[in-house]
């Protein structure tokens, strides 16, 4: 028997060019998913889709502009008649500095990204689910969003907001066969740690038990498994990949 197969099913997973998001997607089409790589980065999208196969294929889109997640999903659904799985893994990590140093600006760039970007690609893809009454939704949150990191408020803010709206949906469409799950990440060596300082860095990666930071394959691993079908009375919840860094 083969755990957590996803052949013949077809998953979105955002900022998929790079990062988790790119180890998300080359689990679950090694899993025998068909993976629509949605980024803004329409090149690395391409390389990643056409390195991984399974039919999977890249889509450019802008996960703040509602129109444009609405237009990917309608082509996820012409070119494959189905959407099984929605990873919605596109962020930003926003400014690095302390409250009195954020702009409006800083905020709503950050909250149209992380919070905003989610819950555009839910209701993009909630009423095809809703139809065929299966779907596996996962947004990927933060530990920060637990237990709030310092000059890093709106992010820490989001990623809060990112749990609190899986644990709603998942409880919305929890009788029609929709499992919605977030994963929380401590801090993983990808390129959205350049953004911060290396203080910040540091501060993360020392309230880690484990002493390092995670790989982008280890949180692949726990996106794979609420991603099938397996995941079948598994939802509402946050799966924390953290080092044992969460308390709670």
């Amino acid at each position: 028997m083969a755990f957590f197969d996803l052949t013949g099913q077809t998953a979105i997973v955002t900022g998929a060019a790079t990062g988790i998001g790119e180890a998300i997607a080359r689990r679950l089409a090694a899993a025998g998913a068909t993976v629509a790589v949605a980024d803004m980065n329409q090149k690395g999208a391409h390389e990643v889709a056409g390195s991984i196969g399974r039919n999977s294929f890249a889509i450019q889109v802008d996960i703040t502009d509602g129109a444009s997640v609405d237009r990917c999903a309608s082509e996820v659904l012409r070119r494959t008649g189905r959407i099984d799985v929605l990873v919605n893994n596109a962020g930003a990590g926003g400014k690095a500095a302390p409250l009195w140093e954020q702009t409006v600006e800083d905020w709503n760039q950050i909250i149209a990204i992380n919070m905003t970007g989610v819950f555009h690609f839910a209701k993009a893809v909630i009423g095809p689910m809703r139809e065929r009454q299966y779907g596996r939704i996962v947004n990927i949150a933060s530990i920060a969003g637990k237990e709030g990191n310092p000059n890093m408020t709106g992010y820490s803010a989001t990623k809060a907001a990112v749990i609190g709206f899986t644990k709603s949906l998942a409880k919305e469409v929890a009788t029609e066969g929709i499992c919605v799950n977030a994963v929380s990440p401590a801090v993983v060596r990808t390129k959205i740690l350049e953004q911060l300082t290396p203080e910040q860095v540091d501060y993360m990666t020392q309230r880690i038990p484990m002493k390092r930071t995670g790989t982008p394959e280890e949180i692949a691993a726990v996106v794979h498994f609420l991603s099938s079908p397996d995941c079948s009375f598994v939802t509402g919840q946050c799966y924390d990949a953290s080092g044992g860094r969460a308390t709670y």
